[in-house]
């Protein structure tokens, strides 16, 4: 009797089959590279997050076990939902807008300003779903956006330079130079070694320098040594589905849900556009179905981060960092989403990490963002304008929104007076219109 020969299902043949490893050129083992690539370039957020949101008042605690738990879903969502190597994470930049606009500038509760960022989500779904989104993309001048990313880099910047302690107050001057204390010159040890390692191209560059200037610190016994490196992850109930959605339906907040619904589309937009026209599948089917269901991944990890305890969730440009490192598949993702689950067992050590090891990475993460100013025509005054007051009113205002907000007015003005008014569509003057109402508030 012949023996009829039955091939069995590996995991690895499941695993091929359902993310398509194969198909899109890629392997098993290249999708585990990129995955820890990934993580490892963005493994940063897990401190710096944390660290930034606990200025608010929120637990820092249940914030470093919060960062984690959206990362991981939002980041396998993209896994299964959309077979994608984007992670996704509290944003930089949207956290800063959070904690230093809404809350210390504005006195805005945090739990109404997670019910704002709860509502930027919500609208930015209905926009997705009703075809809006695309109006607005095209409605917004690519100036404006552009801008906005290189003042949110300033910005970011800023704070980091503030928190590590070199930018201090100065009555006269309003801001001055710091004294070169312990913590100040250890934080720019480290923004040292961040740049080096970008340099030379070593992968997890601020995760290497937030380890080495925090042990330095335990050595000189400004940082306090954990009593043990792992344990059960901080609980979330502190700041768990404590979002305050009718507290944040205010006229006042209407220019903030704009603003961070902004930033999310664009970053998210531009970013996702950018990766999958570098895997080769910006063109045909696949691509606009992945694009389009990245999209629908940003807006869901946006709500549930917002219920958890967190800023707005959103694609993480580190993701470029896998996708160069061969990653093709939404099994990177995967990777990486376990990874930041792994991470939830060793929160004593990030709890120890103090401000002065996390804020160079700030500093550095508004360098790759201000880098978006090479875009800009200067040599075009109408377009140098609204671009310039765009990005200095950032940091001079301390507030992303009030920055977009002349940036838009800034735009429509010059552009009139240019005799351009068909360059101006009904939805920029809507946004306008919306931008005046936020800055008279």
């Amino acid at each position: 009797m012949e023996k009829i020969l039955v091939k069995k299902n590996t995991v690895s043949d499941v695993l091929d089959r359902f993310f398509k490893v194969k198909e899109r050129g890629s392997t098993i083992k290249t999708e585990v590279l990129g995955g820890l690539t990934t993580f490892l370039t963005m493994a940063y957020i897990v401190f710096v997050n944390p660290e930034i949101l606990s200025a608010t008042g929120m637990d820092k605690g249940a914030l470093i076990t919060v960062t984690c738990l959206a990362t991981a879903i939002g980041t396998g969502i993209a896994a299964f939902w959309a077979n994608a190597p984007f992670a996704l994470a509290p944003g930089m930049g949207l956290n800063a807008f959070f904690t230093y606009t809404l809350v210390l500038g504005q006195g805005v509760p945090w739990e109404d300003a997670l019910g704002v960022v709860f509502l930027s989500g919500l609208f930015f779904l209905v926009m997705t779903l009703g075809g809006i989104r695309e109006k607005i993309a095209n409605a917004i001048p690519s100036v404006v956006s552009t801008a906005a990313t290189s003042g949110i880099g300033l910005f970011i910047a800023f704070i980091g330079l503030k928190n590590m302690g070199l930018i201090v107050s100065n009555p006269a001057t309003f801001v001055g130079l710091g004294d070169f204390s312990l913590p100040t010159v250890l934080g720019l040890l480290g923004l040292g070694i961040m740049a080096i390692c970008e340099v030379r191209k070593i992968n997890g560059g601020i995760l290497i320098s937030i380890a080495i200037t925090t042990i330095i610190g335990m050595f000189l016994g400004i940082v306090d040594t954990p009593t043990s490196i792992v344990s059960m992850p901080p609980s979330i109930t502190p700041i768990f589905m404590k979002v305050n959605i009718l507290g944040a339906l205010k006229i006042s907040l209407i220019g903030s849900i704009f603003s961070f619904m902004f930033i999310d589309l664009f970053d998210s937009l531009g970013f996702m556009m950018a990766c999958y026209k570098n895997m080769g599948l910006v063109q045909g089917d696949e691509g606009s179905k992945g694009l389009k269901r990245m999209l629908q991944v940003d807006v869901s990890s946006t709500l549930i981060g917002a219920v958890l305890g967190t800023s707005t969730v959103t694609s993480f440009a580190e993701s470029a960092s896998g996708i160069a490192a061969g990653a093709r598949t939404g099994l990177a993702s995967v990777v990486t989403s376990a990874l930041f689950l792994l991470a939830l067992l060793f929160t004593p050590i990030v709890g120890i990490v103090p401000g002065y090891a996390s804020a160079p990475a700030l500093v550095l993460v508004g360098v790759f963002m201000f880098k978006s100013i090479g875009n800009i025509d200067f040599s075009d005054i109408k377009i140098a304008v609204p671009a310039f007051i765009t990005i200095v009113m950032m940091p001079l205002t301390y507030s992303i929104s009030i920055g977009l907000s002349f940036g838009f007015v800034g735009y429509i003005i010059t552009h009139v007076a240019a005799g351009e008014i068909k360059k101006i569509n009904m939805a920029l003057w809507a946004i306008g219109a919306l931008s005046v109402v936020n800055l008279v508030i």
